[in-house]
């Protein structure tokens, strides 16, 4: 029992040390707020390369509402739409 009892002790103080780091950093990198700096990309994440990207990365950080959010992208879709439009191919029928 003492051997149990030891050996958990060392498990849940070698998850500590390793886990330690990360929850520093974190709350390191949101100051006291709470929130992350919507201007401050996280360390080892590229900016993003569209206007999706970016639209994902504001609705993130809190910059924009979901609304507003949703309304750039029924916009990029409308544009979209009218660059790239669909067209369905003819029906050619039954192959017999």
């Amino acid at each position: 029992m003492l051997f149990l009892l030891l050996f958990w002790s060392v498990v849940l103080l070698i998850v500590a040390f390793a886990v330690w780091p990360i929850i520093d950093k974190s709350l390191v990198d949101t100051g006291a707020s709470g929130k992350a700096a919507p201007d401050k990309a996280p360390a080892g994440e590229a900016e993003p390369g569209s206007l999706e990207g970016v639209l994902v990365s504001q609705l993130g950080a809190g910059v924009i509402t979901r609304g507003q959010y949703m309304r750039a992208m029924e916009g990029i879709a409308a544009r979209d739409d009218e660059r790239h439009p669909l067209t369905v191919p003819p029906d050619t029928g039954s192959p017999a």
